[in-house]
């Protein structure tokens, strides 16, 4: 089973919008929710699932709205969950930005979209690209006679359309990773991960069918390379889009599919392998009570030299009763952001191999307060094009299309930080 209604509330609790899609639970339950949240929130036991008698509510929280789902039975809450984060997916496809003011400002199209996305608690057709042939931001002009479902629905492909010609058939394949790392005050490296995503950008004509080829550790050694001098890699988690047949994969590996037009995520994978830190931070803070703060922090680029990491980012916590701040860097700029009590360090590029330093001297007030401040780890953000940390590659794309035309991929790599954060002592 599934949701019987779906409800959007602003930030109070106030319904803005809701879609009863079952009549089995009464429109008047989610008066409960929001005092049951800040009940379950001071207890400090908030979990995303809360009941009230035989109700349950399933919800998630984005910007300033609350997405809310009502049960009376025991449903799939895995499913629901999933249903919410491509309720908002598609919103925000549709509006760019998901808040109190887009629900306001399109009232039509949020209630069209509930009918088109749920039937009867069941999720129908949550693909953007799709309802986008058929629910349009213009006003529509009532045609008689004319009313047709869209082909893509009833498709066997329904996430692409019939028909579509370009002049020029290209595909890029943009393979994005994410490092997630975490090391305490001793400079012992506590947890690291690779999350990788493939996104693709199609430009292509007719119903074509792709084929992708990557060094996959489990793919080499059912085709007999292991063990030769190709790098390999294994693959974690994977999760692909719906285009991809996963029969195939299962059997011999081969990600074979025929792919939605324009932009969209064919996987993602994880790779929970140690990994080097790409920028490692030694920090030096001092603090000399009623008078000073002096901090010292050393970045070192340990990825290859050719590679050069931008947009660099190292953000130095601070005390929050600093003040009188003054900066020496030896690339880059730092700035105070006194509302998140840190320090910016920007450095615009910052090449394999080389090491920088950036000392800040803060101001104390001569009265402590009393309480006792803790230690925010400090957080890196930074992006290495033409780079992946975990040695993935794209080894071919096939693309055959029954018209026979030539068509181009390309391929960029890149890897960034994800919540990458190293602790000071």
């Amino acid at each position: 089973m599934s949701a019987s209604a779906v409800f959007i509330l602003d930030v109070k609790g106030k319904p803005l919008i809701s879609r009863n899609y079952k009549g089995d639970v009464p429109m008047t339950e989610i008066d409960h929710f929001m005092p049951l949240l800040m009940q379950r929130e001071e207890e400090g036991v908030l979990a995303p699932l809360l009941s009230h008698g035989r109700v349950h509510f399933l919800w998630i929280k984005h910007s300033n709205l609350y997405l809310v789902a009502t049960t009376l039975k025991n449903a799939n809450a895995s499913l629901v969950y999933s249903f919410l984060y491509k309720t908002v997916e598609v919103f925000c496809e549709y509006f760019k930005e998901l808040e109190e003011e887009s629900i306001r400002d399109n009232f039509v199209i949020v209630y069209e979209l509930l009918d088109e996305l749920m039937d009867f608690g069941f999720p129908q057709t949550t693909d953007s690209k799709i309802l986008q042939e058929y629910i349009t931001q213009q006003g529509n002009k009532l045609e008689t006679g004319k009313s047709r479902v869209p082909p893509t629905v009833t498709n066997a492909v329904s996430w692409r359309s019939e028909g579509i010609k370009y002049k020029k058939n290209e595909v890029f394949i943009d393979v994005i990773e994410s490092v997630n790392l975490l090391v305490n005050a001793n400079g012992s490296v506590l947890l690291s991960e690779i999350v990788g995503t493939i996104k693709l950008k199609v430009f292509l004509s007719g119903m074509p069918e792709l084929r992708l080829g990557l060094n996959d550790r489990v793919l080499f050694e059912l085709t007999g390379l292991a063990g030769s001098k190709n790098k390999s890699v294994e693959l974690e988690d994977v999760k692909f889009h719906q285009c991809v047949r996963l029969s195939r994969f299962d059997n011999d590996r081969t990600i074979s599919f025929i792919p939605p037009d324009g932009d969209f995520e064919l996987m993602s994978y994880r790779l929970s392998t140690q990994v080097k830190p790409l920028i490692w931070i030694e920090s030096v803070i001092e603090k000399f009570s009623h008078s000073r703060v002096e901090i010292m922090v050393k970045a070192k680029g340990q990825f290859k030299k050719q590679s050069v990491a931008n947009g660099v980012e190292i953000s130095v916590p601070v005390p929050s009763d600093a003040d009188s701040p003054r900066f020496k860097t030896s690339v880059g700029s730092a700035k105070y952001v006194p509302e998140k009590n840190v320090v910016i360090w920007s450095i615009k590029s910052f090449p394999g191999g080389k090491e920088y330093l950036m000392r800040a001297h803060f101001g104390l007030p001569s009265v402590e307060t009393e309480e006792v401040e803790g230690r925010p780890p400090i957080g890196v953000k930074f992006e290495i094009p033409y780079f992946t940390v975990s040695g993935i590659q794209v080894r071919y794309m096939k693309i055959i299309e029954k018209s026979g035309y030539q068509a181009l991929p390309w391929v960029r790599y890149i890897t960034q930080s994800g919540d990458y954060q190293l602790r000071t002592s």
